[in-house]
């Protein structure tokens, strides 16, 4: 039986729906209000008041979504996961990805691919012909319990995944995959600098972000977009990665999903340790 939260509960969905109340009655300043009293409620931010405090202008960009709240919002959806992301919202980006290594090299095939931020498995399912060893990661654990009966991996860890990247003391591989990863994260420093100690000479880094106009942005490498997600722009993802001695191989213009009714631009990339 798990622990009793270290907060009020009531208090805090109390100071959650007014603010939500608030924020959809288009009044931000209350809403604001509101979700800082969130905040001091519950410090660790299960319910994301961070990032929609940024998404609303209130609030700076903080560096990263709240790991209790990733973690809370993928428990909450693991059982219609697939459902809403695949059907209801038209993801895709794992099918689009084996697409494109297909494409770039048909005769592709990876010994050990780790899949970050795994969710239910759809990066296995969509990379399993070309890999041989599966390893996955995610957050939320509800998510690897679902990954762990569809049986497509060959080991699972319930774990933050720079976390991960920083104590595993597994061999590197020949594939590191996150799709649906960076939109929970804003700096990217600490997951990138993480990389070249965990791929093979030649591996392969391939992973997906939301994008923004450059209005958004306002001279921001990052930001929270209007669905509380962070979007990157691209030539701050493509600096990164090369500092960290990892060269874009291809970057693609893609829908990642839809969000009431229209679509989310992103990219997907393909790179490979230098």
């Amino acid at each position: 039986m798990s622990a009793s939260p270290l907060f009020d509960e009531e208090a805090l969905e109390q100071a959650y729906n007014e603010a939500l109340k608030l924020e959809k009655s288009g009044d931000f300043d209350g809403a604001a209000k509101a979700y800082q009293k969130a905040l001091e409620i519950d410090p660790d931010d299960h319910g994301g008041a961070a990032v929609r405090l940024a998404s609303m202008g209130r609030g700076e960009v903080p560096n990263k979504a709240p790991d209790a709240y990733v973690a809370t919002l993928f428990d909450q959806h693991a059982e219609m996961f697939d459902t809403i992301l695949v059907d209801q919202l038209g993801y895709d980006v794992p099918l689009q990805l084996a697409d494109q290594l297909d494409e770039m090299n048909p005769d592709a095939h990876y010994a050990r691919m780790l899949d970050l931020g795994c969710g239910t498995g759809l990066g296995a399912d969509a990379l399993f012909e070309m890999t041989e060893h599966r390893t996955g990661v995610d957050i939320a654990e509800n998510m690897i319990a679902i990954a762990d009966e569809k049986g497509d991996y060959n080991v699972l860890y319930v774990g933050e995944v720079v976390n991960f990247l920083d104590q595993t003391t597994a061999p590197a591989w020949d594939i590191i995959i996150a799709t649906d990863v960076l939109p929970y994260m804003g700096d990217l420093e600490p997951f990138f600098s993480k990389l070249p100690l965990n791929l093979n000479r030649n591996g392969i880094f391939a992973f997906s972000s939301e994008t923004l106009s450059d209005k958004d942005f306002a001279g921001r490498d990052y930001t929270v977009g209007p669905h509380q997600r962070f979007a990157h722009k691209q030539d701050y993802v493509e600096k990164l990665l090369l500092s960290h001695g990892i060269k874009m191989l291809r970057v693609t213009d893609i829908t990642v999903r839809s969000e009431q009714g229209k679509p989310v631009p992103g990219h997907l990339y393909i790179a490979q340790k230098a």
